[in-house]
């Protein structure tokens, strides 16, 4: 039993965590199999490299901030016009996103923009990247309070070394001139070093009209459109017609 003791001890000193944790389990599986000691190794350091793997996917997957929806298999093509199966699948294989192109979905709310978004960033992850998805609120909140709080610090340094950000929402709302620009200065520095997914409502020149700025609507929209799939959805709201109500029909 001493010696068991200091097999985790020394488990958690090399921070082998599965090990610490299920060292009885794996040493009462190797009495009843009496592997080699080769297979014995190999078989407890590939257990330990993929639950390392496992939890480093479930860390990048909860940094995502994914919302709930997002599995692509289940992409409903009867609500939306604008994308099929096989420009899906196109973009499913994250070939622009190697080539740090920009992805632009443009149509009314509803139609599917935010579920194509977050489902290209699953995949992102999924695949190794660093990828993140984002409302455009709660960016401008990471701009507006990365000097005061570590959180909104880490997170903003987090985008800055990102493969991928999905802005959901962008231009919904109105927003400050100061804010416009931390916004500005942050695609700026990401331009050409980490692809944007963008969803939005809104026209170029409503972009304008938004930000009641036309040359930094302008220079924004450079930056965006500069190697850029833009994705035009049309049809009516997927949510509308899925809507689920409380009182029933009499």
């Amino acid at each position: 039993m001493e010696k068991l003791k200091q097999i985790k001890e020394y488990a958690e000193h090399l921070r082998l965590t599965l090990l610490r944790k299920q060292a009885e389990k794996f040493i009462h599986q190797a009495q009843i199999d009496k592997p080699g000691y080769i297979d014995y190794t190999h078989n407890l350091l590939e257990s330990e490299v993929e639950n390392r793997r496992k939890s480093d996917l479930e860390r990048r997957l909860k940094l995502a901030h994914l919302p709930r929806n997002h599995d692509l298999n289940n992409y409903d093509y009867n609500f939306s016009s604008g994308i099929n199966k096989t420009q899906m699948q196109e973009l499913r294989e994250l070939l622009w996103l190697e080539q740090a192109y920009n992805i632009v979905l443009m149509g009314p709310s509803g139609i599917g923009k935010t579920y194509i978004a977050a489902g290209l960033v699953h995949e992102a992850v999924l695949k190794g990247y660093r990828a993140y998805f984002t409302a455009m609120e709660d960016l401008i909140n990471i701009l507006r309070m990365k000097e005061i709080t570590s959180s909104a610090l880490n997170m903003y340094n987090r985008y800055l070394k990102a493969h991928l950000i999905a802005i959901d929402d962008i231009m919904l709302f109105p927003i400050k001139k100061h804010e416009a620009v931390s916004l500005f200065n942050l695609i700026n520095h990401l331009h050409e070093q980490c692809s944007l997914i963008i969803t939005t409502n809104k026209s170029p020149k409503q972009w304008a009209e938004t930000l009641e700025d036309e040359v930094l609507a302008t220079a924004l929209l450079d930056r965006i459109l500069y190697h850029c799939e833009v994705v035009k959805l049309e049809g009516e709201s997927y949510r509308m017609q899925n809507r689920k109500e409380i009182l029933q029909k009499k």
